[in-house]
């Protein structure tokens, strides 16, 4: 039994497949979202980019939950594109998003997570490890992200599990509505998120003491691995 599990951006993609796979698992799904679940599961509704949003929701669900047992920080958006070309505003929305509202969610989840010695996993990406071209906000949040869960687990040592997830690229919506340039062509093989989230459902369920500290999931052709 995996308990309360608390998943940003479960109304899509690999937040969706996760709420499904705690689902099946026993636990009990609680999301944050900018969007709805469309499936019915205990929600709150807020944008990650606004810290007291962030951390009000997660008080909320937390509460009518009866505490927490895990934390997983699926949410994550990109604006990709030349430097020059993107637009500060919507840059510094990436690095908001999925940087400071990653912190800002575990932050907030702490104190349920120490009563209940949870486990936080948070979702980092290939591109939080190696650099490309045209993706300056996204690689500039996920190697934040690395970093802080690497930091964040040498900190709750012993009391809270941490865990990186650095996933490749899925089937899921997050290619949709970007330039063809920089969406997977029609030949390039993409995890299934269900895959995925069966790997973060197995590091939710170890026994304490046992920790996942890193887990690396991508298509066996994935190009930007190693």
């Amino acid at each position: 039994m995996i308990g309360n599990i608390l998943v940003t951006g479960g109304a899509s993609g690999l937040g969706k497949a996760t709420v499904t796979a705690v689902a099946k698992a026993g636990g009990r799904p609680l999301v944050i979202d900018v969007n709805a679940p469309e499936n019915g599961v205990d929600h709150v509704v807020a944008d990650l980019a606004d810290r007291e949003h962030a951390e009000r929701a997660v008080r909320e669900l937390a509460e009518r939950g009866g505490g927490l047992d895990g934390v997983v920080t699926a949410a994550g958006i990109d604006m990709c594109g030349p430097l020059s070309a993107v637009p500060a505003t919507g840059w510094e929305r990436v690095i908001q998003v999925n940087l400071l509202g990653t912190a800002s969610v575990v932050r907030a989840a702490l104190p349920y997570l120490r009563r209940s010695g949870g486990r936080v996993i948070t979702c980092a990406s290939t591109l939080g490890i190696r650099a490309v071209g045209d993706a300056t906000a996204y690689c500039a949040a996920k190697f934040g992200v690395v970093g802080f869960t690497r930091a964040l687990a040498a900190e709750l040592a012993g009391e809270v599990g941490v865990t990186l997830l650095v996933p490749g690229g899925m089937h899921t919506p997050f290619f949709d509505g970007r330039d063809e340039r920089y969406r997977p062509g029609p030949d390039v093989r993409l995890n299934q998120p269900e895959d995925v989230a069966a790997t973060i459902v197995f590091a939710l369920g170890q026994p304490p003491g046992c920790e996942i500290r890193e887990l690396v999931v991508c298509p066996s052709t994935e190009t930007s691995w190693p």
